[in-house]
């Protein structure tokens, strides 16, 4: 019985314990308090992007595939493709194509070929056919008029009616033979025309042929210059790979990225591109360097935005050059880039923490047992400006203080002046859209319909 009371009397003791703790814990938090900074202000556009090399070269199917007339196709497959990130030296090899699609034109092509030989042939003979029978018939024909002339010669003593019938007919004789004589140079060049044309048609079928076959040898592509091998990233986002198509307009298989010279691409959303101007320095992180720091500068932002792949929100296009060099940077890394959007020498700023917002008006809670108006300003990830409410080193608190509703509200002063910002601010922003809505028309428009709106 001892026993059992003992160890009944401890959990009631250790209950009982807690409970005192857990009462005194919360009746002994305090809200905790900062002092308003004044200072040098950064304001941060931070965004995440993709590194990618600024210049390349493209590792491409045979260029004959858009150029020439002859292969008419909607797209061919990659067969193989080696390995991503893979270092080749000129004239390595990078992919195979797919034969299939030439390969039932160059069946095509054998076909017409043969057909053009054999015509090539059949005009050939009857040409040779056709000129061998006119030139027999100008044999015969001046025969005939050398009898003519021997029956003319021998007439001399006979009467003037037989000298005249044998004049006659030794004329037509002559007639006969001049006019076979003019056919046969007509038939000649007829015979000749007929060759050129089957003649000019087989040639244009056997360099179509070898055409065919020089541009097949180049469905093994070769790297053109030495370099790591980098996936083509296609339109919609996906990149290149065994299976994938390229199309007569798009030829890249893969690309040899000059890594001396990185470049970010990342996209902004339309709340923070007006903030984002080129020039602008950023230091850039790098997600699988965590230790590693780089700086770089905005050197392109979008003038039209653009709606990504399964998002609905628009976004603007950022580039941003990353100043240094370092061997360890690979295209498709992610970074990390904190855009300086602007520098302030001397405000006085606070935690964002300890602003708060009731019916468009924003307030902070000051150690004095006051709720402060604030006229606001900028602002970072971490902090804002205070521009007139409070001044440098008085305290406010990062939370809600106890009884907060007897706390005087003062600075109301300051209402009308924030309510004179808050209608420019939305007066630009609405200009802005507008703006950017008509440039994007002016885009749409063909270059000639627009020089006439513009006229």
């Amino acid at each position: 019985m001892n026993k059992k009371l003992i160890i009944g009397l401890s959990v009631l003791a250790i209950v009982i314990v807690v409970l005192i703790l857990s009462t005194t814990g919360k009746e002994g938090v305090v809200p905790q308090k900062v002092a308003a900074q004044r200072g040098p202000f950064e304001i941060v556009v931070t965004i995440t992007g993709e590194l990618q090399a600024k210049n390349k070269e493209d590792i491409t199917a045979p260029p004959e595939l858009r150029q020439s007339r002859s292969f008419r196709f909607s797209e061919i497959k990659i067969q193989d493709l080696i390995p991503e990130g893979t270092v080749v030296d000129s004239g390595d090899y990078v992919a195979t194509l797919d034969r299939s699609a030439l390969s039932n034109r160059l069946k095509e092509i054998d076909d017409e070929l043969e057909k053009s030989q054999q015509q090539y042939l059949k005009t050939q003979l009857d040409t040779t056919l056709q000129l061998r029978s006119l030139r027999d018939e100008l044999i015969n024909l001046s025969f005939e008029l050398e009898e003519r002339q021997i029956v003319v010669d021998q007439s001399k003593f006979e009467p003037p009616a037989t000298q005249r019938q044998a004049q006659i007919n030794l004329d037509r004789a002559e007639r006969n033979f001049q006019q076979a004589k003019q056919n046969y140079k007509l038939k000649r060049e007829q015979a000749e025309a007929s060759m050129r044309e089957v003649a000019i048609n087989l040639s244009k079928q056997e360099r179509e042929r070898q055409e065919m076959l020089d541009v097949l040898k180049k469905f093994v592509v070769h790297a053109p210059k030495p370099g790591m091998v980098i996936y083509e990233r296609e339109w919609g986002g996906q990149k290149r790979k065994v299976g994938s198509s390229i199309s007569p307009w798009d030829l890249t298989v893969a690309t040899l990225p000059d890594l001396s010279v990185m470049i970010s691409k990342t996209y902004v959303n339309e709340i923070d591109v007006s903030k984002l101007k080129v020039g602008q320095q950023v230091r850039v992180g790098v997600d699988a360097f965590p230790e590693k720091n780089y700086t770089g500068e905005v050197t392109e932002v979008a003038n039209i935005g653009e709606q990504l792949p399964n998002t609905d929100a628009k976004v603007f296009e950022v580039t941003i050059r990353v100043n240094e060099y370092d061997p360890i940077l690979r295209p498709s890394m992610t970074t990390s880039n904190q855009i300086v959007t602007q520098k302030l020498d001397d405000v006085v700023s606070v935690p964002l923490e300890a602003i708060h917002s009731d019916d468009s008006l924003s307030y902070v809670y000051t150690a004095k047992g006051k709720k402060q108006i604030i006229l606001p300003s900028e602002q970072n990830e971490n902090y804002i400006i205070v521009e007139k409410g409070i001044e440098a080193g008085e305290e406010v608190y990062l939370s809600l203080p106890e009884n907060v509703e007897k706390y005087q509200i003062i600075g109301k002063e300051l209402i009308p002046e924030i309510r004179e910002r808050a209608a420019e601010r939305k007066r630009k922003t609405e200009e802005a859209k507008v703006a950017n809505e008509q440039q994007a028309q002016r885009a749409q428009m063909p270059k000639g319909i627009g020089r006439m709106k513009q006229q």
